[in-house]
């Protein structure tokens, strides 16, 4: 997918307000796009005064889309709902972002494994210090998407969103699966600005009294974080089975299943007009940065680097983008294949390894960075030595896998079993290890330097002096 700015003038001033506008939300895409729920940001760049994020495509139906075809959720389908958008919410406020724009129809329901991706992140705003903001640029920054009227609660409407702001959407967001209706079609207390919805739906008392609280006008009174609302809700302890219903299982609601594509042509991000659109203005730029270097360098955004990569260089992502799509999206059910297969495929660009059998395989000291591995088996897989910084591991079994000496800095393996894995001298720093089971793991030399990890999990694991902690203090716990 394309997104393209297109400043309303080329005036010094204009344009470089806009470059600043379109390089914060590239920065921050780039922090959260980590996440398999969240879109990867592939690349972005400035040509002839006009700027573009290339993401990757999400073929599926949007949560509003579901709503006008099926109907209404039932309360279980908005608890559904809820235990699998809440978790994603955590890790982009972990990020230290807002999305602001959170509503039906920039959730999707993604085709090829049913899970629930967040797009458009437009309206994000990092967290600003305003130390290090006068006021004239903040007013700049924050006037830009501030949300969407009904969804966005007062606050964020006053151009000072915070974290409970993306609560509040996701309460109305619930409003709409539960009834089929717009804020716009709801009507409004004029006393306190609260909806007045209680008469509208048929939910238990419990989800009645979380919803009362997560759709507060009041932000002081909201839930604060995700981890709250998930309590209240006392999903936690159900969060795996509820996810793996969700992705093994049709969603049936009042008794009819949701359609399912399950359509081999469907467009993919390597097929999709975007990648093709992104290929051509790229090409266009390779050809400019090989004629004018120099130019190539002055119009080429620099996100906190001296030097950008050139565009040449940048071209070849959208070609490993292409080779991916039209690889990796296509069946729900793969074979298991050979080390040399995986690797093969690896190299000519497929990252997408999801739900694949990997169990056994003897993968020592191979280069799988940034690969997707989400819900894969990988039981007494070797993993010696491997580069798996940036990889998704969500949801996998590792269980006894040997990951001895492996690259794991910024892995995301929430809700992975890792049981007896052998993680002797991994580099597990800043990786996203929320509720894996880590029971009989050996951590000892480890480095867990700004991990996410709890205290709770690591005193299961085993540990000893040569350990780092997430703090990047060495010992036992």
């Amino acid at each position: 997918m394309i997104k393209q700015l297109r400043p309303a003038a080329t005036s010094q001033h204009v344009m470089q307000m806009a470059r600043d506008l379109f390089e914060r939300e590239a920065n921050t895409l780039g922090k959260v796009g980590n996440h398999p729920q969240v879109p990867r940001l592939l690349d972005y760049f400035e040509a002839n005064n006009e700027f573009y994020l290339v993401q990757e495509y999400i073929s599926g139906s949007t949560l509003q889309q579901e709503v006008k075809r099926s109907g209404p959720f039932s309360e279980a389908g908005v608890k559904q709902f809820l235990s699998e958008v809440l978790p994603m919410l955590h890790y982009i406020h972990s990020q230290k972002v807002i999305h602001r724009d959170i509503k039906p129809a920039n959730l999707i329901r993604r085709s090829q494994d049913r899970k629930l991706v967040l797009i458009d992140f437009g309206a994000v705003k990092d967290q600003v210090s305003p130390e290090r903001l006068g006021a004239s640029e903040q007013t700049a920054l924050t006037q830009y998407a501030i949300g969407t009227p009904g969804y966005a609660p007062p606050e964020q409407m006053a151009m000072r969103p915070v974290y409970a702001s993306d609560i509040y959407a996701v309460g109305v967001t619930s409003l709409y699966l539960l009834t089929g209706k717009s804020p716009k079609d709801m009507e409004y207390d004029p006393a306190t600005g609260e909806i007045l919805w209680r008469e509208q739906v048929h939910i238990s008392d419990h989800l009645t009294d979380v919803l009362k609280k997560v759709l507060d006008v009041s932000v002081r009174h909201r839930y604060q974080n995700a981890t709250e609302v998930l309590r209240a809700l006392d999903l936690e302890p159900y969060l795996d089975s509820l996810a793996r219903n969700m992705v093994s299982q049709p969603n049936h609601r009042n008794g009819r299943p949701l359609p399912h594509s399950g359509d081999p042509n469907e467009p993919t991000s390597g097929s999709s007009p975007s990648a093709r659109m992104a290929a051509a203005i790229r090409a266009r730029q390779a050809a400019k940065a090989i004629a004018d270097p120099q130019q190539s360098e002055a119009t080429a955004i620099q996100p906190g680097s001296p030097r950008r990569r050139t565009m040449v260089q940048a071209a070849h992502s959208l070609t490993t983008l292409n080779s991916r799509g039209s690889a990796g999206n296509s069946a729900t059910t793969v074979p298991k294949p050979s080390a040399e297969d995986l690797l093969a495929a690896y190299a000519k660009g497929k990252r997408d390894f999801s739900n694949y059998d990997l169990n056994g395989l003897n993968l020592n000291k191979t280069d799988l960075s940034s690969a997707n591995f989400h819900q894969a088996q990988l039981q007494k897989t070797s993993l010696q030595g491997a580069n798996l910084m940036n990889a998704d591991f969500g949801r996998a079994s590792l269980a006894q896998a040997s990951l001895k000496n492996a690259k794991l800095a910024r892995a995301y393996l929430s809700h992975a079993d890792l049981a007896g894995a052998d993680l002797r001298g991994a580099d597990l720093s800043y990786a996203h290890l929320s509720n894996a089971n880590l029971r009989s793991a050996n951590l000892c030399g480890a480095d867990l330097t700004g991990a996410k990890v709890s205290d709770e999990q690591l005193a299961t694991a085993r540990t000893n002096w040569s350990t780092v902690h997430p703090s990047g203090k060495r010992g036992l716990w």
